[in-house]
């Protein structure tokens, strides 16, 4: 079989598991779990083949003219390069895993079917945007998973949480995707065609004339899908759907799919050196800002999201710095180390039992409970710290070193000031990110919450797929003297300077938080809690969806208020209280734009009601008036109707000699 048929049939598989799941879900249930599972992993398998046969070398290129168009063709093409084959195999790998452990987590959700059904539909529209050739195509699979994460997130669709966020994630990721197509659609137009390979070979010869409003357009859909800055505050919320969609979201889909489309047209974007610098600054926020905002979380699914809207950070740093090969490598290494956080935040979340949405500050010492995840967890947040070897210590040095490189001057890809921008970001957020790590483990495993009722231990599978994902999140990083060959040569080695600095910082932000935690340990030792409500016995999924719909933000009694051992308060200070809002980013802009908005629209329902139907309820008044008078003529009465004639024609003849004696 050839290469590019084994590439078409990667997302057609999941697509076709997701079709049957629905269909069969009702009438033959027995079937939802294999056609969950088979399709996904058989799809990551054939990935498998694609990139060892690819193994680094030319692209695949294969394409036929989907439709005429009279003017821009639109082309099913594959483009198949060593970036697109190693992101093939990361989704393939983190969707079998999701979709294994969701056997397990959501094993007595009844929804569980049309959930199976949607992840395999998202996994397939991912997998769509990797491998194509041909931008609207790839809108395609863009524009599915941004519908997919509206059923996902709302996923408990019983809970306003639930409810509100999932249309929050589609309305601010459709806010951007409408400049980025529009964006699309002006590339496509100056060069001529939609085929990737043509973009770049038109932008290679200097095809582009607005160089810099088409990338700032498409940065606005980057920007929504990835969760950057402006337009990250969707995320956090999104934590409201089930945890194994927030590792696939998170890790491998979605997120991950404007960080992948910038590197697939780096060249377009590195043509505008004012798109290069908003790129750095936009990156240099998101990552100074998630990382404060995280050091404030309660809920350890929050802090797992601003981390991930964080580590996109370091993507968007790389990319704007020009080094695509840096940002795949710290997305692989990443999307491994997320998916176990998440997926061993589920298992937490169970285990604690606790009356808020899995927050920390009410959970006891789960060491002992749930083993497997402790240990899986803390190799993950060893990676998410860059603590060597794990695999985030080489991927987020890669990102810092070319980050030096060109604030050093010594590449010409990107302005020197994109360079120290993300520099000096990437190593503040180093220090963050070691502290809010810490913050994490310590907080979730020797934390002073009162224990709640024993649930007996996870199933097998989902502590299986925890030590699976511990495998790469351990020792991918130490695959980067292979890597160069898949990244167009570049040579992923670690630097000292950079690699001293940043696990130096991330050592700090650990050494800091553990002194703030047995300080306020100490201080709070007199303060005890009130008892933890205790949950029924259940499954994982039961359990999350009871803590999401008894979630509140407000700490009404001493069983709900937060724990006041949290390092993080003394850490942050009089900041705590903002960053833990999210710097209250979603009052401004409901003050800025959502009040505007809804004030505009009842304006217009105002005029349409009282002007425009008025002028259109008098315009039909008259003829309805003259009409009734009409209809009460018709009486159907002859001697009436011959009355009214000899009427007429004695007016008619008195008015004729009238005019006959004038005249």
């Amino acid at each position: 079989m050839s290469t590019t048929t084994l590439a078409v049939l990667v997302p057609l598989l999941p697509f076709l598991g997701a079709a049957a799941g629905l269909l069969l879900g009702r009438t033959a249930p027995g079937f939802v779990r294999p056609l969950a599972v088979l399709p996904t992993l058989a799809a990551f398998v054939l990935a498998v083949l694609v990139a060892a046969r690819q193994g680094g070398d030319g692209a695949v290129d294969a394409a036929t003219e989907l439709t005429p168009t009279g003017s821009v063709p639109i082309e099913l093409a594959l483009h198949i390069d060593g970036f697109a084959a190693l992101v093939a195999v990361l989704v393939g790998t983190v969707a079998t895993c999701v979709q294994l452990y969701s056997t397990g987590y959501l094993r007595h959700d009844p929804r569980y079917p049309s959930y199976a059904a949607l992840v395999s539909l998202f996994t397939s529209a991912m997998l769509l945007v990797v491998y194509s050739g041909d931008l609207m195509v790839l809108l395609v699979g863009w524009e599915i998973m941004g519908i997919c994460s509206y059923f996902l997130v709302g996923h408990y669709w019983e809970t306003p949480e639930a409810r509100a966020a999932s249309i929050k994630a589609f309305l601010v990721t459709k806010l951007g995707d409408v400049p980025f197509l529009i964006g699309l659609l002006a590339l496509a137009q100056e060069t001529g065609s939609f085929r990737l390979t043509r973009i770049l070979g038109a932008v290679a010869h200097g095809g582009l004339d607005h160089p810099t409003l088409i990338a700032l357009l498409l940065l606005a859909g980057v920007a929504g899908k990835s969760a950057q800055f402006p337009l990250h505050t969707w995320l956090p919320d999104a934590m409201a759907g089930p945890t194994p969609v927030s590792a696939l979201i998170h890790a491998a889909t979605m997120v991950a799919a404007g960080i992948y489309f910038v590197a697939r047209l780096l060249p377009v974007f590195e043509t505008s050196r004012a798109a290069m610098v908003v790129l750095a600054v936009m990156a240099a926020v998101t990552m100074a800002g998630s990382g404060l905002a995280a050091l404030a979380q309660d809920d350890i699914k929050r802090v797992l999201a601003y981390s991930t809207i964080g580590q996109l950070g370091y993507l968007s740093g790389a990319l704007a710095v020009g080094d695509r090969g840096a940002a795949v490598f710290h997305l692989l290494a990443h999307g491994a180390f997320k998916a176990l956080l998440f997926l061993a935040a589920g298992v937490i979340i169970h285990a604690a039992g606790t009356n808020s949405l899995a927050a920390m500050s009410r959970m006891g010492n789960l060491r002992a409970r749930v083993p497997d995840a402790f240990w899986t967890m803390t190799v993950a947040l060893l990676a998410l710290a860059a603590i060597p070897p794990f695999s985030g210590f080489f991927s987020k040095e890669a990102v810092l070193g070319a980050a030096e490189h060109v604030a050093t001057g010594h590449t010409e890809h990107a302005p020197g000031a994109a360079g120290w921008i993300v520099l000096v970001a990437g190593l503040f957020t180093a220090l963050l990110t070691g502290a809010y790590a810490t913050r994490l483990w310590l907080l979730a495993f020797r934390g002073r919450g009162a224990e709640a009722p024993d649930h007996g231990r996870q199933p097998v599978v989902m502590n299986a797929v925890l030590w699976v994902l511990a495998v790469p999140s351990l020792a991918f990083g130490l695959a980067y003297g292979v890597l160069p060959d898949w990244f167009d040569g570049r040579d992923l080695t670690p630097s000292l300077q950079t690699g001293v600095l940043g696990t130096g910082l991330a050592l700090v932000g650990v050494a800091v938080t553990y002194g703030a935690w047995r300080h306020t340990t100490a201080l709070a030792a007199r303060t005890p809690l009130g008892a933890v409500a205790a949950h029924p016995e259940g499954d994982a999924g039961e359990v999350e969806a009871e803590v999401i719909a008894s979630h509140t933000p407000a700490y009404g009694d001493v069983a709900s208020a937060p724990d006041p051992a949290d390092p993080g308060r003394l850490l942050l200070g009089p900041l705590h209280r903002h960053a833990a809002a999210g710097f209250r980013l979603d009052a401004v802009y409901m003050a800025l734009f959502v009040r505007p908005v809804q004030a505009g629209a009842r304006l217009v329902r105002f005029l349409d009601r009282e002007v425009v139907d008025t002028y259109v309820q008098g315009a039909g008044a008259l003829p309805r008036l003259l009409g009734g008078a009409v209809r009460r003529a018709q009486t159907g009465n002859l001697q009436t109707y011959v009355s009214a004639l000899l009427a007429g024609t004695v007016v008619l003849t008195v008015a004729a000699v009238l005019v006959a004696t004038g005249a």
